[in-house]
C-alpha cells in the first residue's frame, strides 16, 4: 500500500474543509495575509486571504465537549473558549502554535470579553451563570473571580468595559428587572451598589439590548414600539424613546435586533447601532448626549456589518439589486448576523445579484466608489454571514474586502468591484451520502456506438454514416496525435489536464468516475474523480437542517443515448415526510422525469433489477401504511412488477419498539407480512442492521481444502447482519448481540453474544463473512471478531438460490482478534469481477486508513500449523492484527474526523477505487493483489522496444546470409 516518493499526487488527492463558520476575524490592513476562523466543527484555522488556503488548522473532539463558544483577537493571537466555558486556550495566529491553556471551573458559559486598563489590553474576561473571572492574556493565570449575587434567579448575560478600571456586568430577571454589577479590575470587588433598573417588559438580554456610547443600554420592547435607555453608570431606571416620533415601525410577528459595536475595548463603543426591523429592514441610529437621532434606513438590506480602520468606523450593509420577495414556504431562511433569523420570515432575491456598500456610521452617508456587486447561483442560497475587512488606502480613501458566507456553507471573499478572489465549498466538510457513476462515452465512441444505423436509413444512408463517423474518428485521433506531441514539448510540470464539463468522457480503464456526493446542508456536487474539480453544484433550498438521505442510480451511462439518471430521496426528521429529486449525475441538471408526490412517511427503499422501456431500474417505495410506490411507474413496469411480485421481499426495521418484520409484495402492490422477529428494548437495542452490497460480484463459490476437497461458501444475497447493544451500560453486565437473519424467511441463521463488550460497533458484511468491530471492557482493548459461513463439502442447490428452500443451516466458523487502535470507519474493496483478494479499509482516528488483507481475519487459522494448512497457505493464528505503516494507503495525507469510507470497482480487475470522507474528502486507488492486469509506471519500453527491433533486424540479416549461402552451394 505504501507509495513510491514520485507517485506521491498522482493518482490521489486530498482537499481539507474547516466547516460552517461560526467566528470570524479579518486583519485591518491592506497587506493582511490571513484571517482567523473558528467553526460549528470545532476547528480553528487560519486561511490564506488571498487564495482561500488553510494555512494551519486545529481540529478539537467533534463532541459538544469541543464546541468554541467564543473567539476573541487581540493583536497576533486569539484567544476562545470551549468547552462550555471550561477550556480557555490562547493560540499564535501566524504558525497556530498554542500559547496557553487554562481549565475554568465549571459553569455555564454566557459571554467573554477582552479587558483594557490605561490604554493597554491586558485581561480577558469570562462570565458564566453564577461567576466572573479575570484571566492575564499574556499567561492565562486568574487574577480573580467573583461570585455573582442571586445567581439563583438572575440571568448574567451581558459584559462591558471600556478602559475605565471597571467592569460592567448585566443580569435579568425575566419580566421584572434588570441588576446592574459593577466590577473593580484590579482585585475584583464591587466598586458601586447592586443597581437594580425595573424591566417588566424584557425577557432576554440577548440581541434585544446593547451598550453603546459611554456604557448606555439601549434595548428594544417590541409590544409598546419603543426604545429604552439607561446609563450604567450614572441612571437608576429605563427612558422610554417611542420609535413613532422616529417614523419607525416593526414588521408584524418579527422579534426586532440591536447590533452595536466597540472598535477597542480600551475606549468607549460607537454611538451609532443598527436596529432591525424587518427581516429585510434596518435603521442606523445614533443615541449621543441623551438624545435618539434617525442617520439612515435601509430597506431591502439582507445583512449589515461593522467595521474598523484607524480612526474610521463604517457600517457595510449587503442588499439585493432587485427587490427582495417573499420566499416560497421551502425556502430557507434570510441569512443575518443575528443569530435568531432562521425563524423569520423567508426573503428571495429573485436574480440573485447583490451589493456591498459602505456607509460612514456618523453621519449615515455613502461612501463613494466602494460597491461590490456579486452574483450566486440561480438556484442557489442566500447570503447568510457578512465579515468585513477595512484599511485605508493611500490617499486615505477606505478600501475593503468582504467574507460572506451562504445558506449553504459557502464561503465567498470578495474585492472591488465585484471580483471573486477566491471560493470555498464548506458543506463539503460534511458529506452524508456518496456514489460514483460511470462517465459517458466520448463523441468518437458514440459514433461507433451508432456507426451503422438503421435498416430504415436504407444502403447508401448507411454508407454514408459510416464514412462520417470514420472521418470524425479520424479527426479525434489526428487531434490526439498532435497532443502528445505538444505536450512532450513542455516540461511535465506545465502540462495541465484541464477537466471541465464538456470534454468529460470515460478513460480507457474507467478509473476516471463522477463522484455524487450529498452534504447534509442540502447541496449536491458533481466531483471528477481523478483530480476532484467541482464539475457542477445544486442547492436543494427545501431541506430541512437534520434531514436524511438515500441516493440511488436508477439509470448509468451504459444506456446511450438516454442520459443518466439518479434519484435522491430526503427524508424531514421532524415531520417525517419525504420527497424525490431526481437528476442527472453527470451534468447535474434536473431531470424532466417527474417523480411521484409521496403523501406518507416513507420506511424502506427497494431498487429492483427490472427496467422501464428507457432502461431506468424500478424503484419501490414502502410507506407507514405498507402501501407501495412505484417509479417510474409504467404499465410496462406495472405489467412487470404483477409477474414477478410473487419474488419481492422486503423487511422493515422499528429500533424504538425492536422489531424487524418482513413483507412480501402481491400482484395488486399491496403488502402482507411475512414474518417478524422481536427483540426486547428492555434488555437490548438494535444499533444495525446491514445488507450486502447488489453490485458485488462473487467469483469463487468455494475454497480447496488442504485435501484437495472443496468447502462450500454459503453466499446468501437475502442475508441481514443485526447488530444490537445492550441497555445496561455497566462495565460487567453491558454485552453486544449478532444475528444473522434470512429477509425473506425470517429464519436466525445464526445468533452469538460478546459479553463484556460495548460499542460503537463497526461492522461489514460481504460475500460469505462478517467482520464487526467493538470495545471488550473486561480486557480494555478493541477486538474484531469474524463469522464466515459455509455449506460445508457438498452444495445443496449449485445451480439456483432460494432462501425458501434451504433445510440445512449453514456452518458458521467464528474467530476474534485483538486491534491496537479504535477505529472511526471500515469497509472493504470491491472489483468488478470479484476475482482479486479482499482488503478490509479501516479508518483510524489518527487519520490514516489502513489496507488489511482479509487472510488475517480468517477463522480458520490454524492454532497448530498442520500439512493441510500450510497446503493450504493459512497463516497460523495469532491473536495480534499488527498496525504496520507501510500498509496506509494515504502515507501522510490524513483525513481529520473520518466518518466513512466508499469503495468502487473500475474497468480493471486489480484496482478498487476508494473515497474517504469527513472533515477532509480523500481519494486514491487501491491494489489489493498487486497491478497484475497492468504494466508497471517504469516499464522499460526503450529496452524492450530496442531488442525487439534488434531481434527483427537480425532476422532479416540472417534470412539474407541462409539465401547467399544456399545459393553458393548450389552453383558447386
Amino acid at each position: 500500500a505504501a507509495v513510491y516518493e514520485d507517485q506521491v499526487g498522482k493518482f490521489d488527492w486530498r482537499q481539507q474543509y474547516v466547516g460552517k463558520l461560526k467566528f470570524a476575524s479579518l486583519e485591518a490592513s491592506q497587506g493582511s495575509k490571513k484571517l482567523v476562523v473558528a467553526t460549528e466543527k470545532n476547528v480553528v484555522a487560519a486561511l490564506n486571504s488571498r487564495s482561500g488556503e488553510i494555512l494551519w488548522r486545529h481540529v478539537d473532539k467533534g463532541t459538544p465537549e469541543g464546541a468554541i463558544d467564543a473567539m476573541l483577537i487581540h493583536g497576533q493571537d486569539a484567544i476562545t473558549v470551549s468547552n462550555a466555558g471550561r477550556i480557555l486556550r490562547s493560540w499564535e495566529t501566524n504558525i497556530g502554535g498554542l500559547n496557553w491553556e487554562m481549565s475554568l471551573d465549571t459553569g455555564s458559559f454566557q459571554v467573554a470579553s477582552l479587558v483594557g486598563l490605561q490604554d493597554v489590553v491586558k485581561y480577558v474576561a469570562v462570565l458564566k451563570k453564577a461567576a466572573i473571572s479575570l484571566h492575564y492574556l499574556s499567561n492565562g493565570h486568574q487574577k480573580w473571580v467573583e461570585h455573582l449575587p442571586g445567581s439563583e434567579s438572575t440571568q448574567y448575560q451581558l459584559l462591558y468595559s471600556h478602559g475605565t478600571g471597571v467592569i460592567h456586568v448585566l443580569g435579568i430577571v425575566p419580566q421584572s428587572h434588570l441588576n446592574v454589577l459593577t466590577f473593580s479590575v484590579e482585585d475584583g470587588e464591587i466598586t458601586k451598589q447592586v443597581i437594580r433598573v425595573a424591566a417588566p417588559w424584557l425577557k432576554s438580554l440577548n440581541g434585544m439590548c446593547s451598550v453603546v456610547g459611554e456604557a448606555v443600554l439601549v434595548c428594544v420592547d417590541v409590544d409598546t414600539h419603543s426604545l429604552y435607555v439607561c446609563s450604567l453608570e450614572t441612571e437608576q431606571e429605563m427612558k422610554q424613546i417611542l420609535l413613532q416620533s422616529l417614523d419607525l415601525e416593526f414588521a408584524d410577528g418579527f422579534q426586532p435586533r440591536i447590533l452595536a459595536t466597540q472598535p477597542n475595548v480600551i475606549s468607549a463603543s460607537r454611538t451609532q447601532f443598527f436596529l432591525q426591523l424587518s427581516p429585510s429592514h434596518f435603521s442606523l441610529l445614533q443615541y449621543k448626549h441623551g438624545l435618539l437621532s434617525h442617520l439612515r434606513d435601509f430597506q431591502q438590506a439582507a445583512l449589515v456589518s461593522f467595521a474598523t480602520t484607524g480612526e474610521k468606523t463604517v457600517a457595510a450593509v449587503l442588499t439585493c439589486r432587485s427587490e427582495l420577495k417573499p420566499g416560497s414556504s421551502d425556502g430557507l431562511h434570510a441569512g443575518s448576523t443575528l443569530e435568531d433569523s432562521r425563524k423569520q420570515e423567508s426573503l428571495t432575491c429573485s436574480n440573485q445579484t447583490y451589493n456591498i456598500n459602505l456607509y460612514l456610521v456618523e453621519t449615515g452617508q455613502r461612501l463613494l466608489d466602494t460597491t461590490i456587486t456579486f452574483n450566486l447561483e440561480q438556484s442557489g442560497a442566500k447570503p447568510q454571514q457578512l465579515y468585513i475587512q477595512v484599511f485605508l488606502k493611500k490617499d486615505d480613501s477606505v478600501g475593503y474586502r468582504a467574507l460572506v458566507q451562504t445558506e449553504d456553507h459557502m464561503l465567498m471573499f470578495l474585492q472591488q468591484p465585484g471580483k471573486v478572489v477566491w471560493s470555498r465549498e464548506e458543506s463539503l466538510a460534511e458529506v452524508v451520502s456518496l456514489e460514483m457513476v460511470d462517465l459517458p462515452l466520448t463523441g468518437a465512441q458514440a459514433e461507433l456506438e451508432g456507426e451503422f444505423g438503421k435498416k430504415a436509413d436504407g444502403l447508401l444512408g448507411m454508407f454514408l454514416k459510416r464514412l462520417s463517423s470514420q472521418l470524425i474518428l479520424l479527426q479525434a485521433w489526428t487531434a490526439h496525435l498532435w497532443k502528445m506531441f505538444y505536450d512532450a514539448r513542455k516540461p511535465r510540470s506545465q502540462i495541465k489536464n484541464e477537466i471541465n464539463i464538456d470534454n468529460l468522457a470515460r478513460d480507457e480503464f474507467n478509473l476516471q468516475k463522477m463522484m455524487v456526493m450529498v452534504t447534509a446542508s442540502g447541496k449536491l456536487f458533481g466531483i471528477e474523480s481523478s483530480s476532484g474539480t467541482i464539475l457542477w453544484k445544486q442547492y436543494l433550498r427545501n431541506v430541512k437542517l437534520g434531514s436524511s438521505f438515500k441516493l440511488m442510480v436508477q439509470r448509468t451511462t451504459a444506456h446511450f443515448p438516454h442520459p443518466p439518471q439518479c434519484t435522491l430521496l430526503v427524508k424531514n426528521k421532524e415531520t417525517k415526510m419525504s420527497f424525490l429529486y431526481v437528476f442527472n449525475p453527470i451534468f447535474g441538471k434536473k431531470s424532466q422525469v417527474a417523480p411521484p408526490v409521496l403523501k406518507r412517511p416513507i420506511l424502506q427503499t427497494l431498487l429492483l433489477p427490472i427496467m422501464d422501456q428507457d432502461y431506468a431500474k424500478v424503484l419501490l417505495l414502502i410507506d407507514d401504511e405498507y402501501k407501495v410506490t412505484a417509479f417510474p411507474a409504467t404499465k410496462n413496469v406495472l405489467r412487470q412488477l404483477e409477474e414477478i411480485a410473487h419474488s419481492i421481499f422486503f423487511y422493515l426495521v422499528d429500533a424504538e419498539q425492536g422489531k424487524l418484520s418482513g413483507f412480501r409484495l402481491k400482484k395488486d402492490l399491496t403488502t402482507e407480512e411475512s414474518w417478524e422477529v422481536i427483540i426486547p428494548t428492555e434488555v437490548q437495542r438494535i444499533v444495525t442492521v446491514k445488507g450486502k452490497r447488489s453490485s458485488e460480484h462473487v467469483h469463487s463459490q468455494g475454497r480447496v481444502m488442504g485435501d484437495r476437497s472443496v468447502l462450500y461458501k454459503s453466499l446468501n444475497p437475502n442475508l441481514l447482519a443485526v447488530v444490537t447493544e445492550s441497555t445496561d451500560t455497566h462495565h460487567e453486565r453491558t454485552f453486544i448481540g449478532i444475528y444473522l437473519i434470512d429477509g425473506v424467511t425470517g429464519r436466525i441463521i445464526h445468533s452469538s453474544v460478546q459479553k463484556k463488550a460495548k460499542g460503537p460497533v463497526h461492522i461489514v458484511h460481504s460475500e460469505n463473512w462478517v467482520v464487526y468491530q467493538y470495545w471488550n471492557t473486561k480486557a480494555r482493548r478493541n477486538e474484531f471478531t469474524v463469522l464466515e459461513l459455509y455449506e460445508g463439502t457438498e452444495q445443496y442447490n449449485a445451480t439456483a438460490f432460494s432462501s425458501l428452500d434451504r433445510p440445512i443451516l449453514p456452518q458458521v466458523l467464528q474467530q476474534s482478534y485483538i486491534f491496537p487502535s479504535a477505529i472511526s470507519a471500515m469497509e472493504a474493496t470491491i472489483t468488478e469481477r470479484g476475482i482479486t483478494s479482499r482488503h478490509l479499509l479501516i479508518g483510524l482516528p489518527s487519520g490514516a486508513i489502513l489496507s488489511l488483507p482479509k487472510a488475517l481475519l480468517d477463522p480458520r487459522r490454524p492454532e497448530i500449523p498442520t500439512e493441510q494448512s500450510r497446503e493450504e497457505n493459512l497463516i497460523p493464528y495469532s491473536p495480534d492484527v499488527q498496525i504496520h505503516a507501510e500498509r496506509f494507503i494515504n502515507y501522510n495525507q490524513t483525513i481529520s474526523r473520518m466518518r466513512g469510507i466508499y469503495t468502487a470497482p473500475s474497468g480493471l480487475e486489480s484496482t478498487c477505487l476508494v473515497v474517504a470522507y469527513g472533515l477532509d474528502i480523500y481519494q486514491t486507488r487501491v491494489y489489493p493483489s498487486k497491478q497484475f492486469d497492468v504494466l508497471k509506471d517504469d516499464y522499460d519500453y526503450v529496452l524492450i522496444s530496442s531488442v525487439l527491433f534488434g531481434l527483427v533486424f537480425a532476422t532479416m540479416i540472417t534470412k539474407r546470409l541462409a539465401q547467399v549461402k544456399l545459393l553458393n552451394r548450389a552453383w558447386r
